[in-house]
């Protein structure tokens, strides 16, 4: 059987447990996963966890294959989810249902099942999901109200969030914007806004079994030519490749009324902005929907069982209903356990902060995010492709004919 939710009271082997996590959004996160640390070795002596902020999920998972490959992993990472695939074929990571032996099923059942999709495969548990999340729709109430739209009521359609994003850009007397209606983030995790897009139009982009992408398809063409023309149409969507990181700035600094961005960045927007904010799920065309996001637990294949079991007792610590729910307070990321719904203190917090219960509203309609193998190749051909349409280099149709041809080249020797 597999894994309760509580810190065991069992006598555990001293242990020191390499530990990478990723910082890839704003905020004070390395402040709180210190924290969090210290926390858990004034409880548990004998286990020393030592943090690497290690960059970007993407420069993370070069830095944890490459330690693998000399023979030096991490015992433990936090990594992005889509990466389980790459991670089973480099042979770096060991399913916990391996190791995970002395405690019941109900600690896995209590996950939410839209974030498991992303963390179980071939009828194994390889990650444990932590700071996880969707894409939410931010906007900026003062706008609303200056631009006359009902402040309280964001787009519910492409077609509202089209006309809105007109009303709300702004103009100077040069004819150079001053605020933009809508930016949507085109650098850091394109193909994963995309898929928004996507989702909101019907659309897949891969097979679940990683092993078959659909750029090509109608929906996801059509997906990127509404993205496209926002910005080369309409003019109210900043031109070009548009930063991740910047994004929240440009929103917190009303140079832009509607973002989309991650759930992941809730609690830093709304520590720092000087204005009303809503947050809504992202406006649907043929369907509501986003693709889960963020980040699991991995534990490495070198670690040793002393290693491991640390690591492990980490994990349930730290995914534990108290911490999960103090974690998405302190974040913005959902909480991962159904359980942390009920700890009192998150009660109270999201009855006085109800946009936190949006993103867990969104999982209803969710999908997983784009994973293949091969990840990291096949995610770089499409966030090429979207690069070359929104900088006017290729047509929507072009690019993704053409990124589709390379994924499926990529996919080629998975297909058996």
């Amino acid at each position: 059987m597999l894994l309760c939710g509580s810190a065991s009271a069992r006598p555990l082997q001293p242990a020191k447990v390499l530990f990478y996590y990723p910082i890839a959004v704003g905020g004070e996160i390395a402040s709180v996963i210190d924290q969090r640390v210290a926390e858990f070795e004034a409880m548990h002596p004998a286990i020393d966890i030592e943090p690497i902020y290690s960059g970007t999920y993407k420069e993370s998972l070069a830095k944890v294959l490459a330690a693998n490959r000399a023979g030096t992993p991490p015992t433990l990472a936090v990594l992005h989810a889509v990466d389980l695939h790459t991670l089973i074929d480099a042979d770096a990571i060991v399913p916990f249902d391996e190791f995970a032996t002395t405690v019941d099923r109900d600690w896995l059942e209590d996950f939410e099942p839209a974030f498991m999709v992303n963390s179980r495969a071939g009828g194994k548990t390889w990650g444990i999901p932590f700071q996880r999340s969707t894409i939410l729709l931010y906007w900026n109430k003062r706008a609303f109200s200056a631009a006359g739209l009902n402040p309280e009521r964001p787009p519910q359609s492409w077609d509202e969030m089209r006309s809105m994003a007109r009303r709300l850009t702004l103009r100077d007397k040069s004819g150079n914007v001053t605020r933009w209606g809508v930016q949507i983030p085109s650098s850091g995790f394109p193909y994963w806004l995309f898929q928004g897009w996507v989702t909101t139009n019907g659309g897949e982009l891969m097979n679940a079994a990683g092993t078959e992408t659909y750029f090509d398809q109608p929906a996801v063409i059509e997906a990127l030519d509404y993205w496209n023309d926002l910005s080369r149409g309409d003019q109210v969507h900043p031109p070009g490749i548009i930063e991740w990181g910047s994004t929240p700035d440009d929103f917190l600094d009303e140079r832009v009324s509607m973002i989309w961005t991650t759930s992941g960045n809730l609690a830093n927007i709304a520590r720092r902005a000087q204005f009303e904010f809503g947050v809504t799920s992202l406006p649907a065309h043929k369907r509501s929907g986003s693709p889960t996001g963020g980040g699991n637990f991995y534990v490495f294949k070198r670690s040793t069982p002393a290693q491991r079991e640390a690591a492990l007792e980490f994990i349930q610590w730290m995914t534990s209903p108290q911490q999960a729910a103090q974690w998405s307070m302190d974040t913005g990321y959902i909480p991962v356990r159904k359980s942390a719904w009920d700890v009192p203190l998150y009660r109270q917090y999201a009855r006085r902060f109800p946009v936190a219960t949006v993103a867990h509203a969104a999982l209803e309609h969710s999908v997983p995010e784009l994973s293949t193998h091969e990840n990291q190749r096949v995610t770089k051909v499409l966030d090429e492709a979207l690069y070359a349409a929104l900088k006017g280099e290729k047509t929507p149709g072009q690019a993704l004919r053409e990124a589709q041809s390379r994924a499926m080249r990529i996919l080629r020797p998975y297909q058996r």
